[in-house]
């Protein structure tokens, strides 16, 4: 009994107003202290049985984060309880008090899993944003070059059907005409030569093997040792003037293939060039041509400001590379000349000392043209390499 009544004691207060006097109680009054003391009487019996007072007890919050590690001192507990009394709300028990203190603190912590799914979703973002971007770039570039390639086509067969008109420049397509036919002549030259090339080199392997026949047979024929050691000797002369020969005509056809195969090659890419800007700077002339002739409105004029802009490209372009063509042209020719000029002269007099059994003429001409010979075998697979 004196437990329960010191309990009782413990929880019940009297409610008085601001000038200190006792205020009547009410039913209202009557049932929240009913209903405070059902909700606190397990935890303050509890106190009461440890021992210490309630002035030095704290309440452990269960929120995580607080300023004070989740203890909440019981002062705090007061200052509620008195600041709901002077507002006559009613008894505040230690465990409400706690339950709001915790809740007020869980409010103000952040919340840092928002924080991260943020940066992530701005990283994806920025991802999708690039992909973006160079698709778009793509399809702009895949864009114009369907629209060049169409106006292109179109102006190559309104050429091809005498429909349209194209820029002609009389002086170099001549001369663009005649690097062809020279180019085609060049490479028959080159073709003959390299056959001969071939053709002359089985003659000097045959002269050499006769020339060995004949050296055997001296030996083991007696009676005519002195016939077949003049023949031996002469196809190993032959041999050795065959094989100066053959080292002129290789360096001839090699100078003839790099004029033919690259030095003209190149004029002539840089001349397909020219070509192709030509064709395009005439399917621009003629869409602007087109564009003019139709009405004046808004959109048309928007249109012709485009065209105009894009035809001011083709052009440049166009000029740029027929300059290019003009000036390789003409270095082109130049430097056949000069090559052409060297190479004939070495060819003619190698063959003509050749054929005239001249050898210390056909060995001054290799000298001349720093032609330098092979060694004998050295064009057969060494012994490791046969092996």
């Amino acid at each position: 009994m004196a437990d329960s009544f010191m309990g009782k004691a413990a929880t019940m207060e009297i409610p008085i107003n601001s000038n200190g006097e006792t205020l009547a109680e009410d039913d209202s009054l009557e049932q929240a202290a009913k209903i405070q003391w059902t909700l606190d009487e397990k935890d303050l019996q509890q106190v009461m049985v440890s021992g210490p007072n309630l002035n030095e007890t704290s309440v452990v919050s269960g929120g995580y984060g607080g300023p004070a590690g989740g203890i909440i001192p019981t002062s705090s507990i007061k200052d509620l309880r008195m600041k709901s009394r002077g507002q006559g709300v009613g008894l505040v028990s230690s465990q409400s008090a706690a339950r709001m203190i915790t809740n007020q603190n869980q409010t103000d912590q952040p919340f840092t899993g928002s924080g991260m799914h943020h940066s992530n979703s701005n990283q994806n973002m920025s991802v999708e944003e690039a992909n973006r971007g160079v698709a778009v770039e793509k399809l702009d570039s895949v864009k114009k070059w369907g629209i060049n390639t169409y106006k292109c086509t179109k102006q190559m067969f309104s050429e091809r059907f005498g429909r349209g008109s194209r820029t002609v420049d009389l002086e170099l397509e001549a001369q663009i005409d005649v690097l062809r036919d020279t180019k085609r002549k060049y490479e028959s030259v080159l073709r003959l030569t390299s056959a001969l090339t071939s053709h002359f080199y089985n003659m000097v392997q045959t002269q050499q093997a006769l020339g060995d026949t004949f050296a055997d047979l001296s030996q083991k024929s007696p009676e005519l040792r002195d016939e077949f050691g003049y023949n031996a000797e002469t196809q190993k002369l032959l041999c050795r003037n065959g094989e100066a020969l053959l080292g002129a005509i290789n360096f001839f056809v090699s100078s003839i293939n790099t004029l033919v195969n690259k030095t003209m090659e190149d004029t002539l890419m840089t001349i397909k060039l020219y070509e192709a800007a030509r064709l395009e700077f005439d399917a621009y002339r003629a869409d602007l041509e087109e564009l003019s002739l139709g009405p004046r409105d808004a959109a048309t004029m928007v249109r012709i400001e485009v065209s105009q802009q894009q035809y001011q490209v083709q052009r440049d372009k166009y000029e740029r590379l027929r300059s290019d063509v003009t000036i390789k042209l003409k270095f082109l020719e130049e430097n056949k000349v000069k090559v052409m000029h060297k190479q004939l002269l070495l060819f003619h007099n190698a063959i003509s000392a050749y054929f005239a059994g001249n050898q210390q003429q056909l060995e001054q001409t290799l000298r001349q043209f720093n032609v330098k010979l092979k060694p004998p075998g050295s064009d057969k697979p060494s012994w490791l390499e046969e092996s």
